[in-house]
């Protein structure tokens, strides 16, 4: 887009209905992300994160109002071209990891490869995701199964999976929600460090202390926006993890 924004709702609405009952989850919401922002998403159960964030995933459509993933509007699209977003531009990462568990890293990194339009040999599959494995501090895990693994180890593998395709946009789910406090700090510079290399990461989350690793914070209540701010005093991972040592997930830093 000519301003820079990645992502552009504008008065996205998402009323679900059941019976007589409406349910008016995301209420005029609009807002702007500029390529190479880290977003948190932020609110109380029933706030309209979790829906709003499945707007932006292309999982769900808005009932009303527009919705622009770089300069497209996807807001009215049908079922299969949004799939077609989902697995080009968008990387999904989840609080369980959502990994195959009987396929190692390197195959669980692969597969979004084998939905997409490309047809890559088996040496290239191999080794575009050993890279990305690489990147995400995981090399010589690769023939790993999540059994195999660590909780950040599995997240990481999760982070490679969303990364394979070359995403627009970052959008993780509470990603530590299923980490202890020193992997959450491991994983949140983990998405520090892409984002430093210019890749836009949106997050989920409900801890005010992860939120502070972001570079801005969007709190929702009763879906609508309460407050949207740059985080001031904002924590670097990097600071946090011992240098001298290896971190839960087995890799020295």
């Amino acid at each position: 887009m000519n301003n820079g924004a990645v992502v552009k709702l504008v008065d996205v609405h998402k009323t679900y209905r059941t019976g007589e009952m409406e349910v008016r989850a995301v209420r005029g919401v609009s807002l702007e992300i500029v390529r190479g922002e880290f977003v948190a998403l932020m609110g109380a159960s029933g706030s309209g994160k979790s829906t709003l964030m499945n707007i932006l995933g292309c999982l769900d459509r808005p009932t009303a109002g527009q919705y622009f993933l770089d300069a497209a509007d996807v807001s009215k699209l049908d079922r299969d071209q949004l799939a077609d977003i989902r697995n080009s531009k968008i990387g999904f990462v989840f609080q369980n990891f959502n990994l195959l568990p009987r396929t190692s890293a390197r195959e669980n990194v692969e597969l979004p490869l084998l939905y997409g339009p490309q047809r890559l040999t088996n040496p290239e599959l191999r080794a575009k995701a050993d890279a990305v494995l690489a990147s995400v501090g995981l090399s010589g895990r690769e023939e790993h199964y999540p059994s195999q693994l660590s909780g950040g180890q599995q997240q990481r593998v999760a982070i490679a999976r969303a990364l394979i395709n070359g995403p627009e946009v970052i959008l993780a789910d509470e990603p530590t929600g299923n980490l202890d406090s020193h992997t959450s700090i491991e994983i949140m510079g983990t998405f520090q460090q892409l984002n430093e290399r210019g890749i836009t990461v949106v997050m989920v989350t409900h801890e005010p202390e992860i939120a502070a690793y972001a570079k801005r914070n969007v709190v929702m209540r009763d879906g609508q926006v309460l407050s949207d701010s740059v985080v001031a005093g904002r924590r670097n991972a990097a600071d946090e993890v011992k240098t001298d040592g290896a971190g839960s997930n087995g890799v020295v830093k």
